[in-house]
Formats: structure tokens, sequence, C-alpha cells
């Protein structure tokens, strides 16, 4: 198992490590480009319309060529795109390149859950995906580590994502297992997911929002009022661990009672540390207790919506329903940073706080509604909660095969 899967988990380790650094760096390096509020809204949402694009087409992609040469097609477009932003400085410029990123991050990240899906033996498959996403996780922290020792304004940052990205190409392209077949996936109609499960619909709408605005925007006005990039690099790191640490105890709540419940609870805890943050002295023993606040609730919005979503649908749609979701998340991821740079724009920082906590105040009020006039659903162990990175939105396990006569059949080896 450690030949199938050790590597491949290790690669995606190195890709998020570059991705944590990248998303934090771009949003700094913007603020020395003189691109104005709405481009720079743009640019940094051009990765999630890349991102969102490629969720749907990424799949056909995988099952026409296979998973090894999806990999390194995907990466191959992550470091052209990267490459291109380092000689290509000006916003049509960058908007295309973080286009081709987002539809490259995308495909690797489908690539190697999907893998991880069909390897794993269904009674390791819980603990490998743990090992998976506490290796995300990790890397999404490091990466804010490499912001305070780098300088923005030169082509060394871009070299080191390309480098990093280039080394998981060479991991699994050099791999010694054998890539799975994908099994045909249940088809799902626009429109019934948001019938059944509206509340989900809205929570990664929210939480696509909310996170990458976070992301995109927070490091951008820290760099602009002459904040050091130690400590922009210590705040972010603070928030991306304080992410880490509420998965698990929100997913045992999640697990036990009404999800509904639990998300109206996050999305008000977000709201409420969002206008925290801007009442405490400025002053790092203060401030970073509440961005580890705000990095928890924000980071357990998508998989809890995730979550009740899947206790909606039946088991044949998991992987359609996970996809869906990545789509609408995406839609939502590149709506923030062009929304967030606009209020930004107008009321600064605590514009920004203020429109996020709106947008989480009314996703607890929908929540509110929907519990009123609806049962929860039963049976919801079946479909427990699961640690997601929102930033790489990965998918769901896939349904167990079965045969005509409903015997479950093995995962392809």
């Amino acid at each position: 198992m450690l030949v199938q899967i050790g590597t491949l988990i290790a690669a995606t380790s190195v890709v998020q490590l570059a991705n944590g650094f990248f998303n934090t760096f771009l949003s700094l390096r913007l603020t020395t480009e003189s691109f104005g509020p709405t481009l720079t809204g743009i640019v940094l949402s051009a990765y999630f319309i890349g991102f969102s694009a490629g969720a749907v087409g990424s799949g056909r992609i995988i099952q026409r060529i296979g998973h090894i040469r999806a990999y390194a097609a995907f990466a191959g477009m992550v470091v052209v795109g990267t490459a291109g932003m380092a000689i290509f400085v000006s916003p049509l410029g960058w908007i295309l390149c973080r286009m081709a990123i987002g539809i490259g991050c995308v495909g690797l990240f489908i690539t190697t859950e999907s893998w991880l899906n069909a390897k794993a033996p269904p009674d390791q498959r819980g603990r490998i995906f743990s090992i998976y996403m506490v290796g995300t996780f990790l890397a999404l922290a490091a990466g804010q580590l490499l912001i305070g020792s780098l300088p923005i304004a030169s082509m060394t940052p871009f070299f080191i994502i390309i480098a990093l990205f280039a080394l998981a190409l060479m991991m699994v392209s050099a791999t010694r297992a054998e890539a799975p077949a994908l099994p045909a996936e249940a088809s799902l109609p626009y429109g019934e997911l948001t019938r059944q499960a509206p509340v989900s619909v809205l929570g990664c709408v929210v939480s696509g929002i909310v996170t990458s605005a976070f992301y995109a925007l927070v490091p951008a006005w820290m760099a602009r009022n002459e904040i050091p990039q130690e400590t922009i690099a210590l705040f972010m790191l603070v928030a991306v661990l304080g992410g880490f640490a509420f998965q698990v105890p929100v997913g045992k709540v999640s697990d036990r009672g009404d999800r509904r419940v639990v998300l109206a609870g996050l999305a008000i805890g977000f709201s409420a540390a969002a206008l925290l943050i801007q009442l405490v002295p400025p002053r790092l023993a203060f401030v970073l207790p509440v961005a580890a606040l705000l990095g928890g609730f924000m980071s357990t919005l998508y998989p809890v919506s995730v979550a009740h979503a899947l206790d909606r649908m039946p088991q044949d749609r998991v992987v359609a329903v996970s996809g869906r979701l990545i789509l609408v998340s995406g839609i939502g991821s590149a709506l923030g940073p062009i929304l967030g740079a606009q209020v930004m724009g107008q009321l600064d920082i605590n514009g920004l706080l203020y429109f996020m906590a709106a947008a989480t105040v009314a996703l607890a009020a929908v929540a509110g509604l929907r519990i009123r006039h609806r049962a929860p659903p039963e049976q919801m162990a079946e479909r427990p909660f699961a640690i997601i990175d929102p930033l790489a939105a990965p998918i769901s396990q896939e349904p167990e095969a079965t045969d005509a006569d409903g015997t479950p059949r093995p995962l392809p080896a």
C-alpha cells in the first residue's frame, strides 16, 4: 500500500506546499503592481474561474488518457502558467495564466483523489484520507513560512513554485504503482441538488466567497499597511493551523446531529470573529488567537456543507454531488476577490470584514429557516464528515461498485 499511494500523497503535499505559498505570495506581489482594485480582484479570481472550469472537464480527460499522463499534463499546465506570469507581467497575461493554473490544479487534485479512492482498501480508506489531509494542511502551513524570507518583487518565488510543481510531476511519473481505471459515475440533473439540499449549495458558495476573499485580500491589505512580511506569514500560518485544529472536533459534532445547526453555528462564529478582530488591540498576542478562530470557522463551512448534501442524496450520486459542489464553490471563490476588492477599495479592511460577516450571517439565517421547515435526514452516520481543504476542494469518496445483483465488487486494482 505504501508503494501504491505513498508517493502520490507525498507529491500532493509538495503541490499544496507550492499552492499555499503561491496564493499568499500573489496577494502580496499584486500590491507592488499598478493594476488597480478591479483588475487586482479579477487576477485573484481568475484562478478560481479556471478551477471551476477544470472541475467540469477533468474527469473526462483522466478517463481518456489515464491517471499518470493526466497528472503530467495538469502539472505541466501549472508550470507553463507560472512561468508565463514571470515573463508577461500584465493584467491580461496574469489573468490568462492564473486561469490555466486553476485548471491544472483542480486536475491534479481530482487525479490524485480518484486514484486514492480506487487504490485504498475500504477498511483503510478513512485512515489513508486522514493522512492525505494532514499532509495537505501541514504543507499549506509550511507554504506560509516561505513568505517571510523571500523577496516578493523578484522572480525567485516564481522559480520556487515551478520547481515544486516539477518535483511533484517527477515523483508521480516515476512511481512503480499501476494507475487505476475510473468507475462510471451516475448523472445529476441541474437543479436537483439545489432542491434537495439548498443549504449545502449556499454554504459552498458562501464558503468560496469568504475563503478566497480572505486568502487573496487580507495579506495584500497587510502589505499595503507596511506590516512586515514575517508578521503576515505568521498570521496566515495561524489561520491555516486554526483550520486544521477545527476539523476533527467539528466533524464529530457534525456526525452526531443536524448538520444545518452546526453550519449555522460555524457561520455565526465566523461573523463574530470577523467583527472581533476589528476590536482587539493591534498586537500579535490578541490578533493571532482571533486569526485561528477565523481560519477554523472558515475552513469547516465547506466540509459540513458537503456532508449535509451527501446526507440528502442517493449513494450512487456521491461523486456527481461532490463535483457539482466543487463547481458552485468555485463560482463563489471567483466572486470573492472581485467583490471583496471593490468593498475594500471603498471601505478598507473593515469593509471587507463586514462583507464576509454579512455573507455568513445570511447563510446562518437560511439554515435556520430550513431547520424550521424540514426535518434532518436519517442515518447520517453512513455519510460521515470528511476533512476537506476548501481551497483544494477535494472530491469525496467514490461509491462502492456492485454487480447486477447488488453484490459488492472490489474497486479496480
